[in-house]
């Protein structure tokens, strides 16, 4: 089993990214919180992984701290969440505010999380609101810039994979892209945007 992963990152394209580890290139899967942290390409980083094996693949998940990771195999203990809705919780809310609208029994807000209708919404509330208590610190969200020729194009990539329809999409980065903004920037924004509407 695979916990933690330090070698040079080669590859990122949100959600995914590539470290290579003494030749060996490793692929990932990885939240928005993980990727507002990444170094430049061709630097060191060290990601702590959650490894999933499954009878026809092996998937590797990795988070910027302990933190994350765990409250990502929390999230993968609820009926009905996967890890693309866990991995799209991640990137659309910090932990602390997760934690909050759990415990808030916010419905309305966990349903505008992709991937999260009513029903799995009201299992979340129900499952986790024990579990989740105020220790957690907030998922870091620095502001490291990714290299694209396209920003607007990598963020609606991004949000794609997060589940969201094209329609939805196009509203969003209508409205959270700006000019010069990184691709990074512009799907936090867009995310942020989407929790409140």
């Amino acid at each position: 089993m695979i916990g933690r992963l330090k070698g040079v990152l080669v590859m990122k394209a949100p959600p995914a990214l590539m470290i290579d580890v003494n030749g060996v290139g490793y692929e990932l899967e990885a939240p928005m919180s993980t990727f507002y942290e990444l170094p430049e390409l061709g630097r060191e980083v060290t990601l702590v992984i959650h490894y999933a094996q499954k009878e026809d693949a092996v998937n590797l998940y990795g988070f910027q701290s302990e933190r994350e990771r765990g409250l990502f195999r929390t999230l993968l203990k609820v009926s009905g969440i996967g890890a693309k809705t866990a991995l799209s919780i991640l990137s659309g809310v910090s932990a602390d505010d997760f934690a909050r609208l759990v415990a808030n029994s916010d419905l309305t807000a966990l349903t505008r999380i992709p991937g999260i209708g009513k029903k799995t919404a009201e299992r979340i509330v129900v499952e986790l609101r024990d579990k989740l208590g105020a220790g957690l610190a907030p998922v870091a969200t620095g502001g490291v810039k990714i290299v694209a020729h396209d920003p607007v194009a990598e963020a609606s990539a991004a949000l794609e994979q997060f589940g969201y329809k094209p329609a939805e999409i196009a509203k969003l980065l209508k409205d959270a892209a700006e000019p010069g903004d990184s691709a990074e920037t512009i799907i936090r924004k867009a995310l942020k945007a989407a929790l409140r509407t």
